[in-house]
Parts: C-alpha cells; sequence; structure tokens
C-alpha cells in the first residue's frame, strides 16, 4: 500500500506542477472530454492431454472467468488518470493433481481432477496509469504501476512510457519501458515435500527422489518497447514494433512435475510420483518484432493484418501472422471475423515424458515449451451509439463490444474463449 500511495502522490504532485506551467485562460482542447467506463468480462475453458502439471500426461481441462473495471479520469485539459482493477478466478484439473492424494473419493490419477485447495484459485490485479500530453498533443508521457496477487505468486511492477508525433501527427514514434518483480510461494508437488510417506505406494525398490527445493524464489523482468507508426496514405496504415524482454531468477513453475527415462517407475494408485520437477535456465533473452498493416477498402470494410517474428536463447522461434476484416453494418454495428495462425520451435529444454535423462541440468516436459502449431478462429460483433441514447445515472452507453474465439493446437489442445465489454462515458 505504500507504494500505492507514492504513485498517487506523484500522480498529484506531477498533474500540479504540468498545471503550473501555464497561467493563461486561453482555451485548450481536452485530451479527455469526459470520464469514461469500461465493463469487461471473459470466459475461458480448454481441454488437453498434455498436462505440466502431471509431467506432460494428463488433463489439461481449465475453466476461467475474468471481470474488470477500467476507468479513465481526466484530471486537466493534459491530464488522464486510468485505474484498472479486475479478477480472475479459475478451476484447473491440472493443477489440482499437485496433491492427486487429498480426495478419498476418488482414485488418483492425471487424467481427473482432486477436489483439494488446488484446483481453483483467484488473481487479483491492480494497475493505476497517469498519462501527459504536451500543450501542442505532439507528445505523451505516461508512468505505471502494477500488482498482482494469487495463491502462489506475487508480482509488482512499474513502466513508463512517451510518444512522440511529427509530420503533421502522420508519424508516431513510441518507447516504454517496464520492471515486473515477481515472488513465488512455491506450492512442489506433494510427494517431494518433506515428510512425505504414503503405505500405498508401489514399485521397485524405494521411492527416494533425489529432489532439491530453489533456492531463489524471485522472477525479475525487463522490458522495452520500441514501434513506428506511419500513415502511408489516403487508405493505408502500417507499422513496425520491436520488444527486448529479459528475465532472471527462478523461471520454472515449481509444481509442474518431470519423468526420467533412467529412473525407475513409482506409483500410488494410477497416479505416477515425480522425479523431479522442471528445472531451466535463470536466465532468458527474448526479442519479438513484428509489424501491422491497415487497408481501408470503402466505407464498409477494412483490413486488419498482423505479423510478428519471436526468437529467444532457449531456442524458440516462432511465427504469428492475423487477419480481421471488420464489416460495417449499419452506423451502429460492425462484424469483426478474425483469423490468427502460429508456430513455434521446441525450446532446447523439452522433453515428452521419461524422455529427459537425470543427468541434465535442465528439463521440462511443459508443452507451451513444445514444437506445435495453432490455429484461432474468432467472431466479433460490435454496437457504437454516438449519441449515448441508454443511460446509466450520469453515464451513457458507448459501444459494447462481444466476441468468441475458438483455438486448436497441434498437440491436441483446444480451447474457446467468449469477451463482452461495455464503455459508459460522462453526459
Amino acid at each position: 500500500m505504500k507504494k500505492l500511495s507514492v504513485v498517487l502522490l506523484f500522480v498529484l504532485v506531477a498533474n500540479w506542477g504540468f498545471a503550473q506551467e501555464d497561467g493563461s485562460n486561453r482555451y485548450q482542447k481536452r485530451v479527455l472530454e469526459t470520464a469514461e467506463i469500461d465493463l469487461l468480462f471473459s470466459y475461458y475453458n480448454q481441454d488437453g492431454e498434455h498436462a505440466a502439471v502431471t509431467g506432460g500426461e494428463g488433463t489439461e481441462e481449465l475453466t476461467d472467468a475474468t471481470s474488470s473495471i477500467v476507468v479513465k479520469m481526466p484530471l486537466n485539459p493534459d491530464d488522464v488518470l486510468t485505474l484498472d482493477v479486475g479478477i480472475s478466478a479459475y478451476s484447473s484439473a491440472s493443477s489440482s493433481n499437485i496433491d492427486p492424494f487429498d480426495d478419498t473419493g476418488r482414485t488418483a490419477s492425471p487424467f481427473s481432477a482432486s477436489s483439494g485447495a488446488s484446483q481453483s484459485d483467484a488473481l487479483v490485479h491492480f494497475n493505476p496509469t497517469y498519462e501527459h500530453s504536451s500543450e501542442d498533443r505532439n507528445a505523451i508521457y505516461s508512468v505505471q504501476a502494477y500488482i498482482a496477487s494469487e495463491y502462489d505468486y506475487f508480482s509488482i511492477g512499474f513502466g513508463g512510457g512517451y510518444t512522440r508525433l511529427f509530420n503533421e501527427k502522420n508519424t508516431q514514434l513510441s518507447a516504454s519501458f517496464q520492471l515486473f518483480l515477481d515472488r513465488w510461494n512455491p506450492q512442489y508437488p506433494v510427494e517431494l515435500r518433506d515428510g512425505f510417506n504414503d503405505s500405498r505406494i508401489t514399485g521397485t525398490g524405494t521411492y527416494d527422489p533425489n529432489f532439491v527445493a530453489f533456492d531463489d524464489e524471485t522472477r525479475n523482468s525487463y522490458s522495452l518497447s520500441l514501434s513506428l507508426s506511419q500513415i502511408l496514405g489516403k487508405r493505408i496504415q502500417g507499422s513496425i514494433f520491436m520488444d527486448l524482454v529479459s528475465q532472471k531468477g527462478l523461471l520454472g513453475t515449481p509444481h509442474q512435475r518431470v519423468y526420467f527415462s533412467d529412473v525407475d517407475d513409482f506409483f500410488i494408485e494410477d497416479f505416477q510420483l515425480a522425479d523431479d520437477v522442471e528445472r531451466l535456465p535463470d536466465s532468458r533473452f527474448k526479442i519479438p518484432v513484428g509489424a501491422r498493416l491497415n487497408y481501408y477498402m470503402n466505407d464498409l470494410i477494412v483490413l486488419r493484418s498482423y505479423y510478428r517474428y519471436y526468437s529467444d536463447d532457449w531456442g524458440i522461434s516462432a511465427h504469428t501472422a492475423s487477419l480481421e476484416v471488420p464489416i460495417k453494418l449499419n452506423d451502429q454495428f460492425t462484424l469483426y471475423p478474425n483469423y490468427r495462425y502460429y508456430s513455434q520451435t521446441a525450446a532446447d529444454y523439452f522433453y515428452g515424458k521419461e524422455a529427459a535423462d537425470s543427468s541434465l541440468e535442465f528439463y521440462t516436459s511443459d508443452y507451451d515449451l513444445s514444437a506445435f502449431d495453432s490455429h484461432q478462429y474468432g467472431m466479433g460483433i460490435r454496437y457504437k451509439d454516438i449519441f449515448t441514447k441508454a443511460k446509466i445515472l450520469t453515464f451513457g452507453l458507448k459501444a459494447i463490444d462481444f466476441r468468441g474465439n475458438k483455438y486448436d493446437r497441434s498437440d491436441g489442445l483446444s480451447s474457446y474463449i467468449f469477451s463482452l465489454g461495455a464503455t459508459f462515458v460522462g453526459i
């Protein structure tokens, strides 16, 4: 809370300072005319058979419901304060198997869910942002903070950015940075915790994994983002962007099991006990580079294209391409059909179940780090009312968006997501 107070104090002091720069009473068009409120909700569901919690084999069933409210408040003609608060509640059959033996009413198995405490959780976040625009509206400065928490993870972040418009606002250059300081509260698989003993263990010999807990439970992430946007003509606009991301600390997930090819197998009922958890390098450097190109065909149709190339020092390279085609049905309604393709190579440290050797330094069976292709198809519809006829208290409804997307991955993971958003403006 002290950190949040410092951020808000900075916002108030900076706002006061900028107000003192110009004591004139001449009219200045406001960056944001009146307060805006965005109400957002999404529902996500997935399933698959390569759960990382159970060593690359097992149910990946998960549902997640997320809601958030974003409030944008004009502090004066030049400054805007945005407050983003949200909660994401999920239920996961996979993570429930961190302790698959706490449900006496079922046979322990990687393909069924336990009813334990790790089955569900909630992620809460708070993200304030302050923006100041120069008097000529050709420069924008921003600072932001971020706090998020769930049962095994806490994150705090800071950032800032600068945007410059020139060439009669046909060209826009932006740079921003972010710092995230994260801390794990590791929830190791139950069989690897001190004092674990169960008379039901079966296998050849004695179950005695050579497991050592992590001595560093922190993760720091640093990112620098650069982008250039250009109006290329009356019908076409393009942009290019690049991110530089560096991560240090505990980059693996402490509750994701690994099974070795050269170690005997041990079971309790139908559940195989872990040989270790995933071990990954304590540093990672990522470079995504991409471009967007938007083409205005006519008053009814716009083409929005996107491409990104990604590479990191863990051996992953990836390509993303997407196309969205907004189709204006009338002054109020617009359809948004879209398609996204993604392909990546495997990380150097990825191994399927019982494919890694215990002599290796790094290993994981998380299929998010495997080689795969994916396809995502979606459709959205937007209602926009520039006259804000519908009203709630002192706010008028400006727009409503509803979108649905279906996602399929070549390793068998499939999911769908539905999202609903509404924007209200003060009147």
